[in-house]
């Protein structure tokens, strides 16, 4: 800007403040003032390209995680189209139905125990809860399988002098303390390790299991004796409709499966292609990115207010520039165009940097972590995620940078002769107001037309703009309590308290980065310590000891009894369980229905389902009346209360469930509020009694042993194992324990990703820091020549920080308490625990860092002579 050839009152000057500046000669005042370089926007950069690359990382990795489920789709499906049946096996005309279209390889599913066979009678060594895959010779149809030591699957597996091989995985072994060679027992079979399992294409297709894999054939798994009429068992059948070398094109593959649906309606079925191979998984997938862009456009905003500090700075490092500008007949408008050209110039570079490393994050984590990732990653470049990061980038630049360059239309031409005067205007214009506001408006029009759930995105946004408004709030109580406290006696104190309200004071930037940045901690400490909590309370006492999945009906009593025999403290309780399928709600099929997004959950896969003559402990009737004891009518049904709302079901009402491959309607008798949080047995749907008379069924048995310890547990564990093969025991604690580690990783993503906010905070705080640095160094000018020591400066600085920070922190602390609460009792429907060491914790954090922060800008500015300054005053 200072190369200008025009001088004032020339005929070129007089020319230019008629005609005005045009775009692109503004544009070119913008680009010579940036060959001086960008040693005034570090804060301004890191601001923007922290909050890109968050946004760009986020939305990149999540379409690279959705490329390679494609891309591995038929392999981890295990076929082109999956269809899964409950507690029964496909019947001869289902079988030919799927062999006429393709090659089929069926798998069946389940869980047992596994013991060493080496202790028939269960006195020693250990047992352990197995997730059993049995597949047939053509498995697998997509993929391959990894054994080690490298066999053929068919050898391994093969049955020799009796007995069956099988494939476990490496967790397994030691568990039993057992080594390849050995021989285990599962149900009424032994089984000799043969191999470790080191790769399984389709582990995905399964979920998450809750023991290690045992791989076996189907032939050895019928040699268990654990397929009995009304097991919980899997039966999958996987198509492959074209060849090995050219499989068959989506289209074909998506009308396979609508075929199905219409020519086989009463299987009762789960049909999944590898496309779709986990609805909710993907749901998921997206729910969770378009949080965690949330989390990067919060520290976008929080770094907005960084970018407002290094343009105020900007523009008093610019008031001479200006001055010489407005001398020579510029207008306040063009000044404001020339040095938002600029600075949006700048803003393009920080985003074109975050776009840049959001982009490469796939490779990276690809790189670093791509064998540990349970999930296939195909990394690649994804232009939309980095178009989004671009343009939330722009606009948080444009909505904070717009008030502060409209304090540059007023400054007046005299500044240059006084590099120190005061700019006059002390709140921009209305134009400017109207341009941030705008361009607030424009973001979060963006984030409603790209975010899937509009109504997370409106709450987040109001949640936003309440914290920014608190925020602000907090800043003016605490300069207006400073404002008023009564004069403090000693010196460095009475400097610190006026240095809080003084005009320019730091106190708005420090309180709004700092507060945000530690309530979205606190808020993230609490919740994470209140989840593992109510795990830890629940399987102290609120949760049974164990669950027995297939407890024969016609050996329950049996079953009873020994367990009485064993634990004569514990309480036992059996109820009849089978696995059904909604297919339809009032007359409409369950696919075509529109749940709340709460209840769709039900509708997916088949779900547990019970029968009782009374309420099921746990359960409280809200609608409704239960049926009579001896009731024999047509089928009736009691549904829990909130699937029931967000289902649009209500008494009366007809559900459809298939169950064993047969359609049961039931009609709505009655409607329970179900406490999900204590650990026991509850079902959504239970039936009236009548309604499965005759049907194979078994039962599932929950037993809480107060006080027992984990050897008395895995001695009972044991002694089942023997005496009933055939029943799987659960240990609660060993369940709660991996849904803990799953909880775990979910939080550490949460808390990776939230710390881009916190660095973003961390950038504001800094920011401030080094914007109030010119005015601070004239202060301590003044006060060096009227007599203060640089120990003394330095309290009073330390004594404002400290003030500042201990105010902001409570704040901050109380803040995060608060959104714990809500989210816990509102969102997670769990009791909320207040852990004041973490949260006081995290304050105390915040106060240090603010404190050292400000000592290492002030002790720079202490060491400044005081000459140079004094000229200019």
């Amino acid at each position: 800007m200072e190369q200008l050839d025009v001088a004032a009152g020339s005929a070129p000057a007089q020319t230019l403040a008629r005609r005005g500046w045009r775009a692109p000669l503004a544009l070119k005042f913008a680009l010579r003032d940036l060959r001086g370089g960008l040693s005034g926007f570090v804060i301004f950069l890191g601001c923007i390209a922290v909050g890109v690359a968050a946004i760009t990382g986020v939305g990149s990795l999540s379409l690279s995680l959705k490329d390679g489920l494609a891309r591995e789709g038929g392999a981890i499906l295990g076929g082109d189209v999956s269809f899964d049946l409950a507690q029964r096996e496909a019947s001869g005309a289902e079988r030919a139905f799927l062999a006429g279209a393709g090659r089929v390889s069926s798998v069946v599913l389940m869980r047992a125990m596994a013991r060493p066979a080496g202790q028939p009678g269960g006195e020693a060594g250990n047992v352990a809860m197995v997730e059993i895959k049995a597949i047939d010779g053509l498995y697998p149809l997509a993929g391959t399988i990894g054994l080690e030591p490298a066999t053929p699957l068919a050898d391994a597996l093969s049955e020799r002098d009796g007995v069956f091989g099988v494939a476990v995985d490496q967790a397994l072994a030691p568990r039993l303390g057992v080594s390849s060679g050995e021989e285990i027992r599962i149900g009424q079979g032994r089984y000799q390790l043969r191999a470790m399992l080191t790769k399984e294409p389709d582990q995905l297709a399964g979920g998450v299991g809750f023991g290690p894999r045992v791989l076996m054939s189907e032939a050895g798994l019928r040699a268990s004796g654990l397929l009995q009429p009304g097991a919980l068992a899997h039966f999958v059948y996987r198509v492959a409709l074209g060849q090995a070398e050219t499989p068959a094109p989506d289209a074909a593959v998506e009308a396979f499966a609508d075929r199905a649906r219409a020519e086989v309606p009463g299987a009762g079925w789960e049909i999944r292609t590898r496309k779709n191979i986990s609805p909710q998984f993907s749901r998921n997938l997206d729910r969770f990115t378009q949080f965690l862009t949330l989390v990067g456009l919060s520290s976008l905003i929080v770094g907005g207010v960084g970018v407002a500090n290094a343009v105020r700075t900007y523009v008093a490092r610019k008031r001479t520039t200006i001055a010489i500008l407005k001398s020579l007949g510029a207008s306040g408008s063009r000044v404001f165009a020339v040095m938002l050209i600029e600075i949006m110039l700048v803003a393009l570079i920080g985003v074109a940097l975050g776009a840049v490393v959001g982009a490469l994050l796939p490779y990276v984590a690809a790189a670093a972590f791509g064998d540990l990732l349970p999930f296939p990653l195909a990394p690649a470049i994804h232009p939309r995620p980095m178009l989004e990061g671009a343009l939330y980038g722009l606009l948080t630049a444009l909505a904070f940078a717009a008030l502060p360059l409209g304090l540059a239309h007023d400054v007046p031409a005299q500044a240059i002769f006084r590099d120190a005067i005061e700019i006059v205007a002390s709140r921009p214009r209305a134009r400017y107001i109207a341009i941030a506001f705008a361009a607030a408006a424009a973001l979060l029009a963006s984030a409603l037309i790209l975010a899937g759930d509009r109504k997370l995105t409106l709450i987040y946004a109001g949640a936003t703009l309440a914290a920014l408004a608190a925020l602000r709030l907090v800043a003016f109580l605490i300069m207006r309590i400073a404002r008023k406290l009564p004069r403090a006696r000693w010196l460095p104190l009475r400097l610190a308290i006026a240095n809080i309200y003084r005009p320019g004071a730091l106190t708005p930037s420090v309180v709004l980065s700092l507060g945000l940045g530690l309530a979205l901690l606190v808020a993230l400490v609490l919740i994470d310590n209140n989840i593992r909590g109510e795990l830890k309370t629940a399987g102290a006492g609120e949760a049974p000891s164990f669950f027995f999945l297939d407890v024969p009906s016609a050996r329950a009593d049996e079953f009873s009894q020994f367990v009485k025999q064993k634990a004569p403290d514990g309480k036992l309780a059996l109820v009849p369980m089978l696995r059904g399928r909604i297919v339809e709600l009032k007359g409409v099929a369950a696919e075509k229905a529109q749940p709340k997004e709460s209840a769709a959950w039900a509708l997916q896969g088949d779900r547990g389902i019970t029968f009782a003559d009374a309420p099921p402990q746990g359960s409280t009737l809200v609608k409704g009346e239960w049926w009579p004891k001896d009731y024999a009518g047509a089928p009736l049904i009691s549904l829990e209360s909130q699937i029931a709302d967000g289902l649009g079901l209500k008494i009366g009402d007809d559900i459809a469930v298939n169950v064993l491959g047969r359609i049961i309607t039931g009609k709505v008798a009655n409607i329970r509020k179900v406490d999900w949080r204590v650990i026991g047995i509850n079902f959504v749907l239970v039936f009236s009694p009548n309604t499965f008379a005759g049907a194979p069924y078994n039962d599932l048995a929950t037993l809480s042993l107060p006080g027992a310890g984990p050897a008395r547990e895995m001695a009972l564990a044991r002694d089942v194992a023997a005496a009933f093969p055939a029943i799987t025991s659960v240990r609660v604690k060993d369940a709660l324990e991996s849904a803990a580690a799953i909880v775990s990783q979910l939080a550490s993503a949460v808390r990776g990703a939230s710390s881009v906010a916190l660095v973003a905070a961390i950038l504001v705080l800094a920011g401030a820091v080094a914007a109030g640095q010119q005015a601070r160094i004239h202060d301590a000018v003044v006060l060096k020549t009227l007599g203060a020591t640089r120990g003394r400066l330095l309290t009073a600085f330390v004594a404002e920080y400290a003030l500042i920070g201990f105010a902001t922190a409570l704040f901050g602390a109380a803040a995060g308490t608060a959104a714990a609460y809500g989210i816990a009792k509102s969102v997670m429907s769990i009791d909320f625990t207040f852990f004041w060491p973490q949260a006081l914790g995290a304050a105390a954090a915040a106060l240090l860092f603010t404190v050292l922060l400000g000592l290492v800008g002030t002790w720079r500015i202490l060491g400044r002579k005081a000459a140079p300054y004094l000229r200019d005053l």
